[in-house]
């Protein structure tokens, strides 16, 4: 059951992105991460979108524009496999967030008249292509996934609908092998992992083949229109797997506090507290828990002097505008606060 509704998923998703001019692996990353752990989600979706690129290659070939492929490429090379590499060290979740917000501020552009056309963009020089190619083949090899990221661009450049599906797929053919022998060599494709991926390039293959006679009957303003539509909607879908992940993966806490002499916001994350306060009187205040061991020895000792009476005592360095020190808050085996002192370095 799982795998059909794997494969009706990926159908969907590669026939919106035939269609949108890309976007299947956006939309396929919030889907996938509740079928494999996270770090294994860009190998299944680089094994589905290879599939996709080399069956669109193999039907709109004459199609492609290879004076923006050769600039394209080479540097997407150099940064898929950074950005590969750094999957080992990073977590891809903070990326989504960023990218998440990035799609959904196409938003505009949906609600104007789409343009087909733009000189900003049809003179761009050579470096700018490089750049393109090297920032859409980072991203690409830490998510799995770029598809209608970089859509704005395509369209604005003055690709037809075709032309846009061929080069894309031209581009990031490479990209795709390149990443599968990355992510194997990373141990990040199990047979789990292949299975799924497997099940998703089936569907985009089929599709590839169903939207070759649909692409060229499909009105430019309206092939605009949907691409945007896709990022937007890819965007709000990233940005709520996301946030979703990292809820559960830091719990964090922000809570708001009316003071009787200004205002104080604490933000938990993990195992740490950050909070800003503001009094009328003193201004902005931010507040960070430390261990008691980053204290000197004269203040361990006048902490140790307190501590006897009370349960438990959390530090907090406090910095301002022109000072730094620190609070000691105090508590009862409840975890009720009993008392607050406020030190510097003199004790």
């Amino acid at each position: 059951m799982l795998y059909l509704g794997l494969f009706v998923a990926g159908c969907v998703a590669f026939s919106l992105s035939a269609i949108c001019g890309g976007g299947a692996g956006l939309l396929l990353i919030p889907i996938l991460g509740y079928a494999l752990p996270v770090a294994h989600v860009p190998t299944a979706l680089t094994l589905a979108t290879s599939a996709s690129s080399v069956s669109r290659i193999w039907f709109f070939y004459e199609q492609i524009r290879w004076d923006i492929v050769k600039l394209f490429l080479p540097t997407a090379l150099v940064g898929v496999i950074l950005g590969a590499w750094l999957l080992s060290y990073l977590d891809p979740v903070y990326l989504e967030v960023c990218m998440g917000i990035f799609l959904v501020s196409n938003l505009p552009l949906l609600l104007t008249a789409p343009k087909t056309s733009s000189p900003a963009f049809s003179q761009l020089s050579g470096w700018q292509l490089r750049l393109i190619g090297f920032l859409a083949g980072f991203i690409s090899g830490l998510t799995g996934a770029v598809g209608v990221l970089f859509n704005r661009f395509y369209i604005r450049y003055g690709l037809s609908n075709t032309e846009i599906v061929a080069t894309r797929a031209a581009n990031e053919a490479m990209l795709h092998l390149i990443k599968i022998y990355l992510y194997a060599s990373l141990g990040l494709l199990t047979l789990n992992t292949l299975q799924i991926g497997l099940i998703i390039a089936l569907a985009a293959t089929l599709t590839s083949y169903v939207m070759q006679s649909v692409l060229p009957k499909i009105p430019r303003s309206l092939f605009a229109k949907i691409g945007y539509a896709a990022m937007v909607i890819a965007g709000v879908l990233m940005l709520n797997s996301a946030l979703v992940r990292l809820k559960i993966q830091h719990e964090p806490e922000l809570r708001l506090e009316y003071l009787a002499k200004g205002l104080d916001a604490s933000l938990s994350w993990d195992t740490l507290l950050y909070s800003v306060e503001f009094k009328y009187a003193e201004g902005f205040e931010f507040e960070k828990v430390v261990p008691f061991s980053s204290l000197s020895k004269e203040q361990q000792l006048f902490v140790y002097s307190l501590q006897a009476l009370y349960a438990e005592v959390v530090i907090e360095k406090v910095f301002t505008l022109t000072s730094q020190s620190y609070e000691a808050y105090f508590y009862d085996e409840k975890h009720h606060l009993l008392k607050k002192v406020k030190f510097k370095s003199a004790g």
